[in-house]
């Protein structure tokens, strides 16, 4: 069903809603004001009075407080007398201009969305907010833009967002290198809570979305709420209690400078749900699958970094190629240390040349051997960055942003992109390297902070991307920044994955990518099997769990194969082609997470559209504090169906397990459960040892026996 608006109209309030099939979002503007979004939830009846929900949105008046108390629109200012954070600040140098904004213009012309223009009563500085409800996914978008440029600079810009009286509990994700998509859970009182990234990128520690829960909620049942800006910069969030009881949460871009006008609209993802988190995600994975720069394959990856790092040398990479086909890769990646005198990290970024002394006959030998072998050829670039000790800083050091006195970051500086000659330069570099060595895959990494930058990097970044993409339609681009530094939905709208994090160990792994899975469409996380023994963290694993926590991602290798042993080889092999078999399946299936009712287990269920099969992943973290494994319920099954179920690896379940009567599901043979008793609680799979992930398919039965 497509969404569609209907407006109606008072004295002092005028409505506006957009509905899909579930959903109903109402705006209303008090007395010409700037419209509040004072519904988006469940679908109200077609004959609800929209002006009495608008009216009942503002709280009654009280003693010590403006008479009256105002609503809370989408861009609140302290000229109305709103007592929170304001939704726009000018800047701090004329105090005086406080901004009083009114309701211009409204566009309703798209059935499935609307567009409102306010403006400054004073400057008559005008900014349009533009707002669309998707049918498909259910989500809503909101877009923030000044129209022109404003006489007056400005400080802040966001839209305030109101938060569900029942949604307690704030869910940030966050954290560091090598530990990214942490999740920290608070709980709203009076006052800010504030996450900012001011590094000139999303950042490792502050994803740029926020999630609200009810006090009941998880994630397959319960109110929920998932905003999300979608920007690759530095960025604010303040999610705020008033001393009314009201709550709102606004997102914007953080900014050294003041600003006049932003380059392009800032866009906000806004998805709610009343059956858990799981109804987030497949609003924010749907949306998100749409807004990719194309259909990847999701080949198998074989990168070369943690098997040879900086030592490139033809024959052997050659000799390592051959290996990793025989594995099952399909997509070769030749990582840092390719071009003019990379020897190191201290030198030679911004020189995209190919090195002579590594590869006297140029990238054409070892190219022409892995499309032998059955691959495609991938390649790594940092192309925002460059090395004082580069021939590109020689003639141009007038390019790197910032002052010339600043820090360095991995011996390493930052181009300014919106420098002329700057995008030029890269673009026809990376072309060249593209079109000579039919390049299908980049590698696109981004290793230090920004000292100082305004939106416009952030804006050039996308302009170099979307260049690359649309010259050259075989490229996908990959966005790393030190693993997980740039993972927003801006960049995905230009890359087709990202690098989770640079660590491999697999434990790690299974956190992060069950973290992110909330945020992140499986298929878009990069996962590799690392080496036996982590180069980050030092463990060891085995390899059945190193490889079955890459398959349930987009999946890769990155370790020397000469290393592996035959029982390793074979077993690497082995979920290689099972990913082969049901990537397919995977990435076009729902997508939910799993309460396990035990912190050591992560989780994971993949259900076909039609409901006819899935797949279960469960990943053991740690040593459970039960005795016996716990029960976890299904979700998103056809409960009235007859599956029958398989554990395709039971080489993990451990040989001490006691083989209870009545199952022979342990040992690898079928068993059948309806899919009611699935959803209630049935499947209880064994004991199993930490670091091990246990995969079950279930398929519907046309004709149970």
């Amino acid at each position: 069903m497509d969404a569609v608006t209907t407006s109606t109209a008072t004295a002092a309030v005028t409505t506006w809603r957009l509905d899909t099939a579930n959903r109903t979002a109402v705006f209303a503007s008090f007395d010409n004001g700037v419209p509040a979004l004072v519904h988006f939830g469940t679908r109200l009846n077609s004959e609800e009075r929209l002006e009495t929900i608008a009216a009942l949105s503002v709280p009654n008046i009280s003693g010590g407080q403006l008479d009256p108390l105002v609503p809370l629109s989408l861009i609140p200012t302290a000229m109305t007398g709103w007592q929170g954070h304001p939704g726009f600040i000018t800047h701090a140098g004329d105090p005086s201009a406080v901004p009083d904004l009114f309701l211009r213009t409204v566009d309703e012309r798209d059935d499935n969305g609307l567009t409102f223009v306010v403006a400054d009563r004073i400057s008559q500085a005008a900014i349009e907010i533009a707002i669309r409800l998707y049918s498909d996914s259910e989500l809503m978008s909101l877009t923030v833009f000044p129209l022109g440029d404003m006489a007056d600079p400005f400080d802040w810009l966001a839209l305030s967002i109101p938060v569900p009286p029942d949604m307690s509990r704030i869910v940030d994700h966050g954290g560091r290198w090598c530990g990214e998509f942490q999740r920290k859970e608070s709980r709203f009182g009076i006052g800010q809570h504030v996450r900012e990234s001011r590094e000139g990128r999303s950042g490792h520690a502050h994803f740029p979305g926020i999630t609200f829960m009810a006090d009941s909620a998880s994630k397959t049942d319960g109110h929920c709420m998932a905003v999300s800006l979608c920007w690759s910069g530095g960025h604010k969030i303040v999610a705020e209690q008033l001393p009314d009881g009201r709550r709102h949460v606004q997102l914007g871009i953080a900014n050294d400078q003041p600003l006049n006008a932003w380059i392009r609209p800032i866009e906000i993802w806004l998805a709610w749900s009343n059956r858990g988190m799981n109804d987030l995600t497949h609003a924010l994975t749907g949306k998100t699958r749409q807004t990719l720069p194309r259909k990847p394959q999701r080949p198998v990856h074989y990168n070369c970094w943690e098997a040879v790092y900086f030592r490139h040398n033809v024959d052997e990479l050659k000799a390592i190629a051959s290996m990793a086909a025989e594995l099952g890769a399909e997509r070769f990646v030749l990582d840092d240390g390719w071009f003019k005198g990379r020897d190191d990290d201290t030198t030679s970024l911004g020189d995209w040349v190919v090195d002579d002394d590594k590869f006297p006959e140029g990238l054409g030998p070892l190219v022409d051997h892995v499309r032998e072998c059955g691959m495609e050829f991938g390649i790594w670039f940092e192309p925002e960055m460059v090395n004082k000790s580069s021939d590109l800083y020689a003639a141009h050091p007038d390019w790197v942003l910032g002052a010339q006195h600043q820090p360095a970051g991995r011996n390493q500086f930052v181009l300014d992109l919106s420098k002329p000659g700057v995008s030029e330069y890269l673009f026809d570099a990376i072309s060249k390297i593209v079109e000579d060595h039919h390049v299908t895959y980049i590698k696109w990494d981004h290793n230090r902070v920004l000292t100082g930058g305004t939106p416009r990097q952030t804006h050039e970044l996308y302009n170099l991307m979307r260049r690359l993409n649309d010259a050259h339609p075989q490229l996908e681009i990959e966005s790393c920044a030190s693993g997980g530094g740039r993972i927003d939905y801006g960049i995905l709208h230009y890359t087709t994955r990202v690098w989770l994090s640079d660590s491999n160990d697999a434990l790690e792994r299974l956190r992060m990518q069950h973290e992110a899975g909330l945020w992140l469409p499986p298929e878009v996380q990069g996962s590799h099997v690392g080496p036996r023994v982590c180069h980050t963290s030092g463990r060891v694993f085995s390899m059945g769990f190193r490889a079955w926590v890459a398959a349930q991602r987009h999946m890769g290798f990155e370790m020397d194969p000469r290393e592996l042993t035959e029982d390793e080889r074979r077993m690497l092999r082995g979920v290689t082609d099972w990913y082969k078999a049901n990537r397919d399946f995977l990435f076009s299936a729902r997508y939910h997470r799993l309460e396990s009712n035990d912190p050591e287990v992560l989780a994971e269920l993949f259900v076909g559209a039609d409901k006819g099969r899935f797949i279960a992943f469960k990943g053991q973290a740690g040593t459970s504090s039960a005795i016996a494994a716990s029960a976890f319920l299904l979700s998103g099954i056809d409960a009235d169906a007859i599956y029958r179920l398989r554990l395709i690896n039971p080489e993990v379940v451990p040989s001490t397990t006691n083989r209870y009567t009545g199952s022979h599901l342990m040992s690898g043979a079928p068993i059948e459960l309806s899919g009611r008793a699935l959803m209630c609680g049935a499947l209880r799979l064994p004991n199993a040892f930490p670091a091990t992930m246990m995969v079950v398919e279930g398929e519907r039965l046309d004709h149970p026996t």
